[in-house]
């Protein structure tokens, strides 16, 4: 079923007020326009070590953990393409949730390791994350969560959010000293 384009005012006015989405619905997968499938495995499997699924001509499907595909990147309208202008509109990035602060410092051990440079790395509260580029230039955020009962929160009780400089020698005090790297 083809789905026409519907101006937001009109979206807005058909959706019940008030009625929240299924609680148990999470986000499937991602799937990101590349120009080069070999170099997006690279990063993705490479460096941040994705596992690869699935390897077709245009696209490839990976995961962590051994699911079907939490990513899927295709070159089926972007092979040899360049990145979106700055000011356009598309993807502002993908996050990866780690499920341990220690799991998101042996990512940020992987990138330095590989070279890979940081956009940014903030403390928000309720996580930490660290922000770049993929050879694309698609963003990516690498996060892992504090415990809910570590979020920040208003005294009625609502979740606060803030964004500040995350302490990477902190984060990389993680790490076994055998393992130490320098930021």
């Amino acid at each position: 079923m083809a789905m026409s384009k519907v101006p937001n005012e009109s979206v807005r006015r058909t959706v019940p007020p008030n009625r929240p989405i299924a609680v148990g619905v999470k986000i499937g997968h991602v799937h990101l326009k590349v120009a080069n499938i070999e170099r997006a495995l690279g990063f993705y499997c490479g460096v941040l070590g994705f596992e690869l699924m699935v390897r077709e001509d245009q696209a490839a499907f990976i995961s962590a953990g051994g699911y079907h595909h939490h990513i899927g990147l295709n070159t089926w309208e972007s092979g040899g393409g360049s990145p979106p202008s700055p000011g356009s509109t598309g993807l502002y990035h993908l996050a990866v949730l780690y499920p341990t602060r220690a799991d998101l410092t042996d990512a940020l051990r992987r990138l330095i390791k590989a070279g890979i440079p940081l956009d940014g790395a903030s403390d928000h509260g309720v996580s930490e994350a660290l922000y770049l580029r993929d050879p694309d230039e698609n963003g990516v955020e690498l996060y892992c969560d504090r415990s809910p009962h570590l979020w920040p929160r208003t005294p009625d009780g609502r979740i606060t959010m803030f964004t500040q400089p995350l302490d990477l020698k902190s984060l990389l005090a993680e790490l076994p000293n055998e393992h130490s790297i320098a930021p």
